[in-house]
């Protein structure tokens, strides 16, 4: 799995490389500045050849700072090349401040315009904020950004770390921020370039290696926590990095992480069909039994060496008549679904996915109170809207719960609208954020949809699925999607995954089939991929 940061945590990161001794601030901004030309080069391999014109905006911190790096570089590449800058110049950081001074040995520095304004040039380079920004801009510069960002323009924009009114922790717009073609960060990517407005305003993102000195510290939180040793021995260390540090001992996995497969399903080192767990997804009535047979189909393909579905009577003749391999019982009832329950080769249960308010009122606590690994979808959750008190109440670690923003929003109202309200400074308030809050009240795991859907559980450890970039499949976006999702998580839950790795590990296969069937998509076809990706899991290693 790819780790995100926080814009505390990467200062916390940077602090404490530059604490070491073993590299300097100037030195890690001339890095970040080469490494974005030569991201632009590789992007563009016809600009290397040919010389071309540029524009620079430079903003008034560190981000600025490695503006005036990518401005000299450029120019030492026999590039035209014309700076502004937002801000004083006599205000700058230091570091910022030496290579300005730099770049005034070679060019002029112009005060950024207000107002309507089109820069003529072949590169914008947008290095005004970057992940230092915690307020919104002003609304003359915020103009000027939208008509740049917005016009049919004959040029390429380039931003450094994050297009510029972009919250780096939420991905959320703190003013205007437009699409670059190209973001360019550095070290790690950070949690806003995949949540919220983030995809859709970074374009295309290379995260470049800095020469950060991390690789004695065997992983970010072991670095964070070399900062907190260091605390009284460089009483100069910035209020951001003490925030990191009380951030990290808050939340001692407070890193996020871009989901990957954690584990093989598709690998089976027994022939014992019960020894691959047995999976049980209730059904709602007749004429709706279509969403529980979903799910019991993404069940059997993930995995599970057996899957039951257990349906009321007037749902057995039309669960019988399209079920094969699925088992089928009927179940009228929470004293029949406590009897079928005796059976302890059931290990996961499915409940919610088209069973009715009345259904799910019913059974989820005869299910729940079992102890027994379970999904809670759809109905399961809409069902206790009115009282999310009660749901909670009877919650356990074993527990999944996959929400949409709808339902997340009936089950925690106030953090949804914590979520909703717009920014007025950063760090805002995230769906990480929100994911987390969510799952420490319900006291399980937590999947909040969506094409940035986050996982988190009890403890604070969070995850995205990103459904962005290169991974983009809007044809996900049909009817039954998430019934499928929840049987994939149940299935996984029945083989012995843990409910957080089995949530990270469901929503990846869940975008990597979208992705391998392509566009017109249904929701039986989700299942039906998922052969083709386990081929390609062994072919790739």
């Amino acid at each position: 799995m790819s780790e995100l940061l926080t814009a505390a945590q990467m200062r916390a990161i940077e602090e404490a490389a530059i604490a070491s001794g073993e590299v300097t601030g100037l030195e890690l901004m001339e890095r970040a500045g080469k490494g974005v030309v030569e991201a632009i080069f590789e992007e563009w391999p016809e600009f290397a050849e040919a010389p071309q014109r540029a524009v620079v905006l430079c903003g008034p911190g560190n981000n600025g700072g490695d503006g005036f790096v990518v401005a000299r570089l450029l120019r030492g590449q026999g590039w035209e090349v014309e700076v502004f800058l937002y801000g004083d110049p006599e205000r700058l950081p230091p570091d910022a401040k030496a290579n300005y001074e730099r770049w005034c040995e070679l060019g002029e520095v112009k005060p950024l315009p207000n107002g309507f304004w089109i820069p003529v040039a072949k590169i914008v380079v947008d290095a005004l904020f970057g992940i230092g920004l915690k307020r919104t801009i002003s609304k003359e510069i915020s103009y000027s950004l939208s008509q740049q960002w917005k016009a049919k323009r004959a040029y390429r924009v380039v931003s450094v770390d994050l297009p510029s009114g972009l919250c780096s922790d939420s991905g959320k717009l703190l003013s205007v921020a437009g699409k670059a073609d190209l973001t360019v960060t550095f070290y790690k990517p950070k949690n806003g370039h995949f949540l919220a407005e983030g995809p859709a305003a970074t374009g295309k993102v290379v995260a470049v290696d800095i020469g950060l000195p991390v690789p004695k510290f065997g992983s970010i939180e072991e670095l964070i926590q070399e900062v907190k040793s260091r605390k009284k021995s460089t009483p100069s260390r910035s209020e951001e990095i003490g925030r990191a540090i009380e951030e990290y001992e808050e939340r001692k996995r407070s890193i996020v992480r871009v989901v990957s497969l954690t584990g093989k399903p598709a690998e089976k080192n027994s022939t014992h069909k019960y020894s691959h767990g047995h999976a049980l997804i209730l059904s709602g009535p007749i004429g709706r039994s279509g969403a529980a047979r979903l799910a019991a189909r993404g069940a059997l393909r993930v995995g599970a060496g057996v899957v039951t579905v257990a349906a009321p009577g007037s749902a057995m003749m039309e669960c019988a008549n399209q079920l094969t391999a699925i088992m089928l019982r009927k179940c009228e009832d929470a004293d029949a679904l406590a009897s079928q329950l005796e059976d302890a080769r059931i290990n996961a249960l499915c409940i919610g996915p088209g069973l009715g308010h009345e259904r799910a009122r019913a059974l989820v606590p005869v299910a729940v109170e079992t102890g027994r690994a379970a999904v809670l979808d759809a109905d399961a959750l809409s069902a206790f809207g009115d009282d999310p008190d009660r749901l909670f109440s009877m919650l356990h670690p074993k527990c999944v719960l996959t929400p949409h923003q709808g339902e997340f929003a009936r089950l925690f109202p106030d953090i949804a609208e914590k979520l909703a309200a717009p920014p007025t400074k950063g760090p805002a308030y995230s769906k990480v954020d929100a994911t987390r809050d969510a799952a420490t009240r319900a006291g399980c795991t937590v999947l909040f949809k969506g094409p940035d859907t986050v996982i988190a559980n009890e403890n604070g450890l969070a995850a995205i699925n990103s459904s962005a970039y290169d991974r983009a499949a809007p044809w996900l976006a049909t009817a039954g999607s998430g019934d499928v999702l929840a049987g994939f998580i149940t299935g996984l839950l029945a083989r012995g995954f843990f409910p957080m790795q089995a949530a990270e590990t469901g929503a990846w296969l869940h975008t990597e089939c979208a992705l391998k069937f392509g566009p017109g998509l249904i929701a039986e076809d989700i299942p039906e991929a998922l052969p083709a990706v386990f081929r390609d899991l062994e072919i790739n290693g």
